[in-house]
């Protein structure tokens, strides 16, 4: 069954449960008209995800569309900010019923679940590749960054690493699993956490922030060239899930996709020795671990609970790594 361009808007996207005070105006014009509260900065991101790179081909659709909202609520968590509006572009090979029903159904669920409203948007036909925009707020000077690591900070992550990287080794037939650890894994891939409400309650101790979308040590190292500082990572300290532990024999192998595989959108945050107190008082919801320590010197090393140091070729994801 195919439907028109406003025919497929009309059915699937404007009967969102999710109405918000500060949207004038929503779907169906030219643009929106969306009200920005007094003293709080716009936070703005933005994803694309593209069949074949983002998720293997065959993918189901509301598995799709929730990790299309994921990766940006991901974004508002490593900001400290609450997610409010999103807009959605789709390139759809044609106007898929069956596609259509489940996409808007996955988005629209985790949608609900942030109060985020979809106000606008684009459809076209094309390859499967889809993008949202997600806007949301930080009050004024809130706002986690990447740059403000001190040496001393510790080092934080949420949730354990690596699962999403496993998940698509199983996907690519690289990796054999039990049952059970294939429906986590593949889980943790196609829909990831979001840690909106973890962010928020670490703007008030976090010196630094960032998402793990590209591989904790890629991701990390962001932060220590925006501060212009180092860190030493503990490799045996790195927090696995029992599925990927008792999954993959190897420890140099589990070491690898909890240091480098992408697509976990954990959080990872340092904090300063004077707001260690204030952190133990703010008792996150989830697995919360210390990895390391941001140092003077420059550089990321990593060593295992014997001081030894493990080289990692391996950096984290890179879309353009082979151009």
């Amino acid at each position: 069954m195919s439907l028109s361009e406003f025919s497929l808007i009309k059915k699937y996207f404007t009967q969102q449960r999710v109405k918000r005070d500060d949207v004038t105006l929503g779907i169906g014009d030219d643009a929106a008209l969306l009200t920005v509260p007094a003293d709080t900065d716009l936070v703005v991101a933005i994803d694309t995800l593209v069949e074949g790179g983002h998720f293997p081909v065959g993918t189901s659709p509301d598995a799709i569309a929730h990790k299309l909202l994921a990766v940006n609520l991901s974004d508002m968590a490593a900001m400290g900010a609450t997610p409010a509006w999103m807009t959605l572009s789709l390139a759809l090979p044609e106007s898929s019923y069956d596609f259509l029903k489940a996409f808007s159904r996955g988005l629209l669920e985790l949608a609900e679940q942030f109060d985020v409203q979809l106000v606008g948007g684009d459809t076209v036909r094309g390859p499967l590749c889809v993008s949202a925009q997600l806007h949301g707020f930080v009050p004024v000077g809130k706002a986690m960054r990447r740059s403000g690591a001190k040496p001393g900070d510790k080092i934080y992550v949420t949730g354990t690493l690596g699962d999403a990287g496993a998940g698509l080794a199983l996907a690519q037939n690289k990796i054999s699993v039990s049952p059970e650890a294939c429906n986590y894994l593949t889980g943790r891939l196609e829909r990831p956490s979001s840690r909106v409400t973890e962010g928020i309650l670490l703007r008030d101790v976090a010196s630094a922030a960032i998402d793990i979308s590209d591989g904790v040590i890629g991701d990390l190292g962001h932060i220590l060239s925006a501060s212009g500082v180092g860190a030493t990572i503990n490799a045996d300290e790195l927090p696995l899930s029992d599925h990927l532990y008792n999954s993959i024999e190897s420890i140099e192998e589990r070491r690898l996709f909890a240091l480098s595989a992408g697509d976990d959108y954990e959080l990872c945050f340092c904090v300063p020795a004077e707001k260690s107190a204030l952190f133990q008082e703010t008792r996150l919801a989830c697995r919360v671990t210390c990895i390391g320590t941001i140092e003077k010197e420059c550089g990321l090393r990593v060593r295992d609970s014997d001081g030894e140091c493990i080289e990692v070729t391996d950096r984290g994801f890179d879309h353009f790594a082979d151009d």
